[in-house]
């Protein structure tokens, strides 16, 4: 991580600010990426693609705060990012996303612009994702769209609030429709969240609701804990979804569920494991194995195997491998 201080006559001049910084970090990663029957589609932009493809990704963020005489912080935060297009195997585009400001003072910390929203910010809702690429969730059997933070564009412009104290956290957010969308889908969002950590064990409760022509809603509750070398974290929850018609969507409509782990076999070497899964006929399941082997410096070598599947369908075989470097 690289880290450039800016101390311009502006600045200096300027007695209500004590100094500004501007911090450039990210990661970089390559490798291979397996999808069994990645072109079976057969459409214009899959077919013919092969199973095996060079997956990638280049992530720079760029973070400027500065502090008060006060202790007041204010910052924001835009990123670069380029993948892979995961349908044909070619190089995507870098660019700039949306800007997320931020002011925080103690325990509080109020964030607007391209936010990630309470359920985005839930501990243990993501958990340990095996893969070079984050390949496998325990959160796959969700299919409710809440706040989520972009890393390559502007889906939204929202406010995010959280406070903490001891062990103790409230966090909520929200999000308003865009202008000249209000289909049964798109909608007015809000979410909200408290966690409590005791001992090695986190727990979080977290509701979120958009206001559509048939209201959608989630309810999620997440564990999370470490055990010496193993940790883990679990995650339970309910949903009502849309369809495009505004009807609800009773294939995915329901309860979903996960687990995943990680074990430390040495100070170097991790294995993960993630499920997910839920008990709608259109949800999608999860299933993978992965390895982490730290080789010093910020760099590491990831890869994992499993398979997903929709709903009742066949399973489909995902893998992959490469390395990951930040800076």
């Amino acid at each position: 991580m690289k880290k450039i201080l800016f101390a311009s006559t502006a600045l200096v001049a300027t007695a209500s600010v004590a100094a500004a910084d501007v911090t450039f970090s990210g990661y970089g990663r390559f490798g291979l990426g397996y999808v069994e029957d990645r072109g079976a589609a057969g459409t214009a932009t899959t077919n013919g693609v092969s199973d095996t493809v060079i997956v990638s990704r280049f992530r720079l963020t760029i973070d400027a705060d500065a502090e008060t005489d006060g202790g007041v912080r204010f910052g924001a935060r835009v990123r670069m990012q380029a993948d892979e297009t995961a349908a044909n195997g070619e190089a995507g585009q870098a660019g700039l996303n949306a800007a997320r400001f931020f002011v925080e003072n103690g325990g509080l910390r109020v964030e607007a612009g391209n936010v990630a929203g309470a359920i985005d910010n839930l501990p243990g809702y993501y958990g340990f994702e095996p893969g070079l690429e984050g390949t496998f969730g325990m959160y796959s059997g969700n299919d409710y769209s809440f706040i989520g933070y972009s890393s390559t564009g502007g889906t939204h412009n929202g406010v995010y609030a959280r406070y903490a104290i001891g062990d103790f956290a409230v966090a909520a957010a929200y999000d308003s429709a865009p202008a000249n969308t209000a289909t049964a889908t798109n909608g007015d969002r809000w979410d909200i969240h408290a966690a409590y950590s005791f001992g090695n064990l986190t727990a979080a409760l977290a509701y979120g609701e958009t206001d559509t022509t048939v209201s959608q809603e989630m309810t999620v509750l997440t564990l999370q804990g470490d055990f010496g070398p193993l940790s883990v974290a679990a995650m339970v929850g309910d949903e009502d979804v849309n369809n495009a018609a505004g009807t609800l969507n009773t294939a995915v409509s329901d309860t979903f569920y996960g687990v995943s782990a990680s074990y430390a076999v040495s100070s170097a070497t991790s294995v993960n494991f993630a499920y997910g899964d839920g008990s709608g006929d259109g949800d999608t399941r999860h299933i993978g194995l992965g390895a982490v082997h730290d080789l010093g410096g910020g760099v590491s070598l990831r890869g994992a195997v499993g398979t997903k599947r929709v709903g009742s369908g066949d399973s489909t075989t995902v893998a992959d491998f490469g390395a990951q470097f930040s800076f």
